[in-house]
């Protein structure tokens, strides 16, 4: 059966169907959850549990952060995607607001399961006794993520404008915001600014590429370079953070709300996703490697949502053990605590492929087609 799924896959690809773009997008949600998986932990401490990260007691291990924060790529893609698909669209003679609305459908269309199923857990849990900062924190894991859909959607409404604006904009009211709170002692919610414009450089960049105007190899160099030696001089001689994530207690964070750094970090990954795209689209002429690309592809929204969720039923499950367990409930202040971690991962996995199976169906017009081999090719042709 599985590979007369992937057969099928593959031939209901259309054959100018960017295949290192769907690569580019699953990469980028992949990372995000490995990021969350890696570098959140869940302390069990005298009958509550509160959240902290691996990356405050050991903050050698920020590199990691390098790795994993990867909503840059998201943004790029998106961007990329959006440009393409509103030029297509008014080729088709569609108006902006029926691509809108198709565009919205499907990116909040699947949100709507999620305050539903966790409104529901939270009354559970207070019932059965849990302490309301358990749940509070429990309650800011699995909405903390949602706050990217938000910016992601006002960006996807603008992209007609957007599609005419230079990256170095946006990338200006950064630094500007940040000279501001930064060098000359500012109030600190003007960088929440940068929430917006930060999120838009990637996403110019990306609307730039989709209306044909980055030569992606040149550009992709100049981007991977450029950023990298810019964050690297904002990290060793301006005082940013080393860590591309939020770390608790940390007086400054690159994430909430993104700093310069950030930026220029998201710039070089932005060149290194356009360097990757000739080494994926080759890979995924192979049938199978395409195939795993497109499923993940097609659940990325239920993947991104839930993700959350799988971690926490895990860590929960895991309270019906007699003691705390490494890895799960202890506080991660040793490499032994990311080895443990590591080994819980195919467990989150597992976990994440239950609640796939639980609310993929909101992420597709057609829950009631229960033979996912035949739908997913269908689905494939118009994704």
């Amino acid at each position: 059966m599985l590979p007369d799924l992937i057969r099928r896959i593959d031939t209901a690809t259309p054959s100018d169907r960017d295949r290192g773009i769907d690569a580019l997008r699953a990469l980028a949600i992949g990372g995000v959850v490995l990021g969350h998986w890696l570098v959140t932990a869940l302390v069990a401490d005298s009958g509550t549990m509160y959240v902290t990260s691996p990356l405050r007691d050991m903050p050698y291990l920020a590199p990691a952060s390098w790795i994993f924060q990867t909503m840059t790529v998201f943004f790029l893609v998106g961007g990329q995607m959006a440009a393409t698909s509103l030029t297509r669209a008014r080729a088709r003679g569609l108006t902006y607001a029926g691509w809108l609305g198709a565009r919205m459908a499907r990116l909040l269309r699947p949100v709507v399961a999620v305050p539903a199923v966790w409104a529901v857990a939270a009354v559970a849990m207070l019932a059965l006794g849990a302490d309301l900062k358990t749940v509070i924190a429990l309650a800011k894991l699995v909405w903390s993520p949602l706050w990217f859909l938000l910016i992601f959607a006002a960006l996807t409404a603008a992209t007609p404008l957007v599609a005419t604006l230079h990256p170095a904009w946006p990338l200006a009211t950064v630094a500007v915001a940040d000279l501001v709170r930064f060098g000359m002692g500012g109030p600190a919610w003007i960088g929440w600014a940068n929430l917006a414009a930060g999120w838009l450089v990637p996403y110019c960049l990306g609307a730039a590429w989709g209306r044909g105007r980055l030569r992606s190899r040149s550009t992709g160099w100049t981007l991977l370079i450029g950023g990298a030696a810019a964050t690297a001089a904002l990290v060793l001689w301006a005082g940013y953070p080393a860590s591309m994530v939020g770390v608790p207690g940390a007086p400054v964070s690159n994430q909430s709300p993104p700093t310069l750094a950030a930026v220029t970090f998201g710039l070089a990954q932005c060149g290194a996703a356009l360097l990757l795209l000739g080494p994926l689209r080759r890979a995924l002429t192979h049938p199978a490697a395409w195939a795993a690309v497109a499923m993940a592809n097609l659940s990325a929204m239920t993947i991104y949502l839930w993700h959350q969720t799988a971690m926490i039923a895990v860590t929960a499950l895991g309270l019906l053990a007699a003691r705390p367990l490494p890895g799960l409930h202890t506080v991660p202040d040793t490499p032994a605590w990311v080895l443990a971690r590591l080994a819980w991962v195919p467990a989150f996995a597992l976990a994440l492929l239950a609640c796939r199976l639980a609310f993929h169906a909101h992420e597709h017009r057609q829950p009631e087609e229960r033979d996912q081999g035949r739908a997913a090719p269908e689905r494939l042709r118009s994704h």
